[in-house]
Protein backbone atom coordinates (compact mmCIF):
# COMPACT_ATOMS: atom_id res chain seq x y z
CA UNK A 1 0.00 0.00 0.00
CA UNK A 2 1.20 3.35 -0.84
CA UNK A 3 1.71 5.23 2.51
CA UNK A 4 1.80 8.54 0.63
CA UNK A 5 -2.09 8.46 -0.89
CA UNK A 6 -4.59 8.84 1.78
CA UNK A 7 -8.08 7.63 0.75
CA UNK A 8 -10.70 10.65 1.41
CA UNK A 9 -14.37 8.61 -0.38
CA UNK A 10 -15.68 6.34 -2.83
CA UNK A 11 -17.37 7.72 -5.70
CA UNK A 12 -21.07 5.33 -5.36
CA UNK A 13 -22.84 6.38 -7.83
CA UNK A 14 -23.74 8.90 -10.83
CA UNK A 15 -25.22 12.54 -9.99
CA UNK A 16 -27.95 13.73 -12.91
CA UNK A 17 -26.61 13.48 -16.89
CA UNK A 18 -23.28 15.76 -17.30
CA UNK A 19 -20.81 13.21 -15.71
CA UNK A 20 -20.96 14.11 -12.02
CA UNK A 21 -19.74 11.83 -9.36
CA UNK A 22 -21.34 11.04 -6.20
CA UNK A 23 -19.07 10.59 -3.39
CA UNK A 24 -19.27 9.17 0.42
CA UNK A 25 -16.69 11.71 2.13
CA UNK A 26 -14.15 9.92 4.24
CA UNK A 27 -13.49 13.05 6.05
CA UNK A 28 -14.89 15.41 8.58
CA UNK A 29 -14.70 18.52 7.00
CA UNK A 30 -16.57 17.81 3.48
CA UNK A 31 -15.79 21.32 2.37
CA UNK A 32 -12.33 20.35 2.09
CA UNK A 33 -12.56 19.00 -1.59
CA UNK A 34 -13.45 22.39 -2.75
CA UNK A 35 -9.43 23.44 -1.34
CA UNK A 36 -8.13 20.72 -4.00
CA UNK A 37 -7.18 20.84 -7.66
CA UNK A 38 -5.92 17.28 -8.33
CA UNK A 39 -6.93 13.55 -6.93
CA UNK A 40 -6.35 10.19 -7.80
CA UNK A 41 -9.25 7.64 -8.81
CA UNK A 42 -8.32 4.28 -7.96
CA UNK A 43 -9.96 1.86 -10.42
CA UNK A 44 -9.27 -1.83 -10.42
CA UNK A 45 -6.51 -1.68 -12.88
CA UNK A 46 -5.22 1.99 -11.98
CA UNK A 47 -4.72 5.07 -10.46
CA UNK A 48 -5.81 7.79 -12.71
CA UNK A 49 -4.96 11.68 -11.80
CA UNK A 50 -7.74 13.95 -12.43
CA UNK A 51 -8.57 17.39 -12.08
CA UNK A 52 -11.60 18.45 -10.11
CA UNK A 53 -14.06 21.46 -11.80
CA UNK A 54 -16.52 21.77 -9.93
CA UNK A 55 -17.89 20.73 -6.26
CA UNK A 56 -21.21 21.00 -5.23
CA UNK A 57 -23.10 18.88 -2.08
CA UNK A 58 -26.36 16.71 -1.97
CA UNK A 59 -26.96 15.84 2.13
CA UNK A 60 -23.60 14.59 3.44
CA UNK A 61 -22.42 13.79 -0.27
CA UNK A 62 -20.26 15.37 -2.42
CA UNK A 63 -21.10 15.77 -5.77
CA UNK A 64 -17.51 16.01 -7.89
CA UNK A 65 -17.33 17.21 -11.77
CA UNK A 66 -14.11 16.13 -13.02
CA UNK A 67 -12.45 17.59 -15.77
CA UNK A 68 -13.11 15.11 -18.72
CA UNK A 69 -15.90 12.90 -17.65
CA UNK A 70 -18.89 15.26 -19.31
CA UNK A 71 -21.65 12.54 -19.31
CA UNK A 72 -23.41 9.77 -17.18
CA UNK A 73 -21.53 6.67 -19.50
CA UNK A 74 -18.20 8.40 -18.60
CA UNK A 75 -18.88 8.51 -14.81
CA UNK A 76 -20.42 4.89 -14.59
CA UNK A 77 -17.32 3.42 -14.84
CA UNK A 78 -15.73 4.78 -11.68
CA UNK A 79 -18.65 3.70 -9.47
CA UNK A 80 -17.46 1.74 -6.44
CA UNK A 81 -14.36 3.24 -7.56
CA UNK A 82 -12.20 5.28 -4.23
CA UNK A 83 -10.23 8.72 -3.77
CA UNK A 84 -7.41 9.44 -2.85
CA UNK A 85 -4.99 12.13 -2.41
CA UNK A 86 -1.26 13.05 -1.57
CA UNK A 87 -0.70 12.68 2.57
CA UNK A 88 1.22 16.58 1.33
CA UNK A 89 -2.47 17.67 0.99
CA UNK A 90 -4.16 16.35 3.66
CA UNK A 91 -5.38 18.73 6.58
CA UNK A 92 -3.16 19.55 9.63
CA UNK A 93 -4.97 17.69 12.36
CA UNK A 94 -5.71 19.15 15.96
CA UNK A 95 -3.25 17.93 18.74
CA UNK A 96 -4.37 14.34 19.57
CA UNK A 97 -6.49 13.45 16.87
CA UNK A 98 -5.06 10.88 14.44
CA UNK A 99 -5.79 10.03 10.79
CA UNK A 100 -7.09 6.38 10.74
CA UNK A 101 -5.16 5.11 8.34
CA UNK A 102 -1.97 6.01 10.42
CA UNK A 103 -3.98 3.94 13.79
CA UNK A 104 -4.28 0.78 11.59
CA UNK A 105 -1.95 -1.30 12.47
CA UNK A 106 -0.64 0.08 15.39
CA UNK A 107 0.62 -2.28 18.62
CA UNK A 108 -1.41 -1.61 21.60
CA UNK A 109 -0.12 -2.09 25.32
CA UNK A 110 -1.71 -1.41 28.61
CA UNK A 111 0.15 0.71 31.06
CA UNK A 112 1.66 -1.81 32.78
CA UNK A 113 3.17 -3.16 29.92
CA UNK A 114 0.90 -6.02 28.31
CA UNK A 115 0.27 -6.32 24.60
CA UNK A 116 -3.21 -6.33 24.07
CA UNK A 117 -2.98 -6.27 20.06
CA UNK A 118 -3.03 -4.17 17.12
CA UNK A 119 -5.74 -1.79 15.74
CA UNK A 120 -7.75 -2.97 12.92
CA UNK A 121 -10.91 -0.76 12.90
CA UNK A 122 -11.51 2.37 14.32
CA UNK A 123 -15.33 3.87 14.47
CA UNK A 124 -17.37 7.09 15.49
CA UNK A 125 -19.66 6.69 18.30
CA UNK A 126 -21.23 10.54 17.91
CA UNK A 127 -19.16 10.72 21.58
CA UNK A 128 -15.62 9.58 20.53
CA UNK A 129 -13.92 7.35 18.25
CA UNK A 130 -13.57 3.31 19.21
CA UNK A 131 -10.56 1.65 18.46
CA UNK A 132 -10.85 -2.36 17.51
CA UNK A 133 -7.86 -3.73 19.14
CA UNK A 134 -7.39 -7.72 18.00
CA UNK A 135 -4.77 -9.80 19.49
CA UNK A 136 -2.90 -13.23 17.76
CA UNK A 137 -5.69 -15.28 19.51
CA UNK A 138 -8.50 -13.70 17.40
CA UNK A 139 -9.81 -11.82 20.95
CA UNK A 140 -10.62 -8.32 20.76
CA UNK A 141 -10.87 -5.31 22.72
CA UNK A 142 -13.08 -2.13 22.06
CA UNK A 143 -11.17 1.39 23.61
CA UNK A 144 -13.00 4.18 23.51
CA UNK A 145 -10.61 7.31 22.47
CA UNK A 146 -11.14 9.27 25.33
CA UNK A 147 -8.41 10.65 27.60
CA UNK A 148 -8.77 8.10 30.30
CA UNK A 149 -8.18 5.04 28.22
CA UNK A 150 -5.86 6.29 25.65
CA UNK A 151 -2.23 7.54 26.94
CA UNK A 152 0.19 7.83 24.49
CA UNK A 153 -0.20 7.25 20.68
CA UNK A 154 3.15 6.72 18.85
CA UNK A 155 2.53 7.13 15.28
CA UNK A 156 6.40 6.79 14.41
CA UNK A 157 7.05 3.89 16.43
CA UNK A 158 3.75 2.25 15.51
CA UNK A 159 3.20 1.69 19.56
CA UNK A 160 -0.39 2.90 22.03
CA UNK A 161 0.10 2.99 25.63
CA UNK A 162 -3.76 2.40 27.60
CA UNK A 163 -5.08 2.42 30.75
CA UNK A 164 -7.54 -0.28 31.24
CA UNK A 165 -10.47 0.77 33.21
CA UNK A 166 -12.80 -1.29 34.80
CA UNK A 167 -14.70 -2.22 32.50
CA UNK A 168 -12.95 -2.66 29.14
CA UNK A 169 -11.98 -6.10 29.64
Amino acid sequence: MNEQLMEIGQIVNTYGIKGFLKVVPYTDDITRFEKLNNIYIQTKKSLETVTIEEVKYAKNLVLLKIKGIDNINDAEIYKNCYIKIDRSDAVELPEDSYFIIDLIGIKVYTDEGEALGDVIDVFPTGANDVYVVKNELGKQVLLPAIGDVIKNVDIQNKKMIVHLIEGLV
